[in-house]
């Protein structure tokens, strides 16, 4: 595992060459519902890309589909090496990694042998159980790129909510993840984590293939060098946020939406405060 001054870019910092996810004609179907349709994605190494959408848009569904936890049609390939039809265990092992919005990390184990159990996932379970007498320079460096040096020997289940979504960041780093899908890495976290959270994808970003699941628009803004937005199971728009939030097809669909709310939560308030000064003008009345 290598880390990289470079910052993510838009585009990516290296060509096809390198690492990149590329998805042609992408669909996902349950029970005759289309919830993934013809979705074309392509991600190269370096190029911190989010994906973004209403709810139901299918952008876990689309997670779900390249890791192998959903059947798909169609083609999803890490590299050059096609991941649709190989199995979970399979595709983890060609470098393609994910977390899931709740952190999966084994609380009873302190940090450093949560990363050690990662790192020898392809160990067999004897020696898994042997005390190692030396840290391997991978779990080293995972340590000091998530911040979690100092909490090395402290049990998982004690960390904050970030700190352990930090942790399975790092649990992938160890097994060489080129490709990670993160799921709303920074739900529930604190507006200091986030900024954390932020600053570690951007460290980890720039020598590798990262896509984020995100709801967090602020987030999202600070942090992301490319777009993809998806709704009703398809790619609406893509490009840098600033190209997203200016096409009026998002807007409309998507921003338009969270106006909406807000236009609904003023008139609410308007009306509330309308009532209350009435209320008040009759008890004076009286």
């Amino acid at each position: 595992m290598t880390t990289s001054t470079s910052e993510p870019k838009p585009g990516g910092n290296a060509g096809m060459d390198s690492e990149y996810l590329e998805i042609r004609g992408l669909s996902v179907s349950f029970d005759g519902f289309k919830a993934v349709t013809d979705v074309d994605l392509t991600v190269l190494q370096g190029d911190l890309r989010f994906l973004i959408g209403p709810n139901g848009a299918g952008k876990t569904t689309l997670i779900d589909a390249i890791t192998g936890l959903v059947p798909a049609t169609g083609s999803a390939q890490k590299s050059g090496t096609e991941l649709l039809g190989k199995k979970v265990h399979q595709i983890a092992r060609l470098g393609v990694g994910r977390t899931f919005q709740t952190a999966s990390v084994f609380e009873q184990l302190s940090v450093l042998q949560n990363l050690d159990i990662a790192a020898g996932a392809g160990r067999s379970p004897l020696s898994l159980l042997r005390r190692r007498k030396s840290v391997l320079p991978s779990i080293e460096e995972a340590l000091e790129i998530t911040g979690l040096a100092a909490l090395r020997d402290q049990p998982a289940g004690v960390l904050a909510h970030g700190q352990k979504q930090w942790l399975e960041i790092g649990m992938l780093l160890v097994q060489n993840a080129a490709v990670l899908l993160l799921d709303e890495p920074v739900a529930g976290m604190s507006a200091e984590e986030r900024e954390e959270t932020g600053n570690l994808l951007r460290r980890i970003g720039a020598e590798r293939v990262v896509v984020v699941v995100e709801h967090d628009m602020e987030f999202m803004r600070s942090f992301a060098t490319s777009v993809t937005v998806l709704a009703g199971g398809r790619v609406l728009s893509e490009g840098t946020v600033e190209q997203v939030q200016a096409d009026p097809r998002v807007q409309e669909v998507y921003l338009g939406t969270a106006a909406a709310i807000g236009t609904e939560l003023e008139d609410e308030t308007t009306a509330h405060s309308i009532e209350a000064s009435a209320q008040n003008k009759e008890s004076a009345d009286a």
